[in-house]
């Protein structure tokens, strides 16, 4: 937390909430309407970095150069990165994929689910996919990270924190479903209770990159790098939506096995102590 400044969390998501919204239902109504050329992305890039350029307006406009000098040095500060930390962050989501897949096959998953998908599940316009899960990862956790999660901190233990900000990033996302040709609109097609599990699976997902981050000293480079292992090890392999929804399941696992583990951290009342001391 940065001494002498006081965080502004409804301030922060109710600016970020309205920029992304109207900047993707724009873009929603545009990807019906398009001429092939995919310029409707032209909206959802503004509403994907609105987390991003909501939290720079946040900092730079606070006047309090310790806030500023927090965030470039989480953002460039290799050293903030714990070396025994790294199989973790780049084992866990993979390792989740494959053990959701090992505990769909007695329900009827096929073992093709093992082997490389043909494609992306989703399309993204002019902008490569691979590309726009990368960017995704970039702009929305040098926004949650830059000041989102730390203004929650400011007011709640680690695990409210995380839960409030995993609720709050899972409906960030809800205009997507109206996107034509998104991965949220795809699914939610197949089966409204994939487009259910989808938003529940944010839930347990914010919590680990939450975690990672704050064993990391809170590196937003990290966090973006975890971020995109998670977009990456979903779209690797020719995993189902029925899967998926197990892999729900698993996560859930993973993330109170965590809580549990670091129950001292998660629950620590002690930054809240020194804040108001503050």
């Amino acid at each position: 937390m940065i001494p002498k400044y006081k965080y502004k969390p409804r301030i922060y998501f109710i600016a970020t909430f309205i920029a992304t919204y109207c900047f993707w239902l724009a873009g929603a109504y545009a990807s019906f309407h398009d001429d092939q050329s995919g310029m409707y992305m032209l909206f959802m890039l503004p509403g994907l970095m609105a987390p991003f350029l909501i939290s720079l307006v946040m900092i730079f406009t606070s006047k309090n150069p310790d806030l500023i000098k927090d965030f470039i040095n989480r953002l460039i500060n290799i050293r903030l990165i714990r070396l025994k930390m790294l199989p973790a962050l780049l084992l866990i989501m993979p390792l989740t994929v494959l053990v959701s897949i090992v505990l769909s096959l007695p329900f009827g998953g096929s073992v093709s689910q093992f082997q490389f998908a043909e494609g992306f599940s989703f399309s993204s316009g002019f902008v490569p996919v691979l590309f726009l899960l990368l960017l995704a990862a970039g702009f929305e956790e040098l926004g949650w990270r830059g000041y989102a999660f730390d203004s929650l901190q400011s007011r709640y233990t680690y695990f409210k924190a995380s839960i409030v900000f995993s609720i709050l990033w899972s409906l960030w996302h809800f205009p997507l479903i109206f996107v034509n040709n998104s991965y949220q609109y795809e699914i939610i097609h197949q089966s409204i209770w994939f487009g259910v599990n989808f938003f529940i699976s944010i839930i347990p997902m914010g919590v680990i990159i939450s975690w990672m981050c704050i064993k990391n000293g809170k590196s937003v480079l990290v966090a973006i790098l975890f971020h995109f292992v998670i977009n990456l090890s979903q779209e690797i392999l020719a995993i189902t939506q029925f899967t998926k929804c197990i892999e729900t399941l698993v996560l859930i696992v993973v993330a109170a096995v965590i809580i549990v583990l670091d129950k001292d951290m998660f629950f620590s009342k002690e930054h809240l102590a020194t804040e108001v001391k503050k």
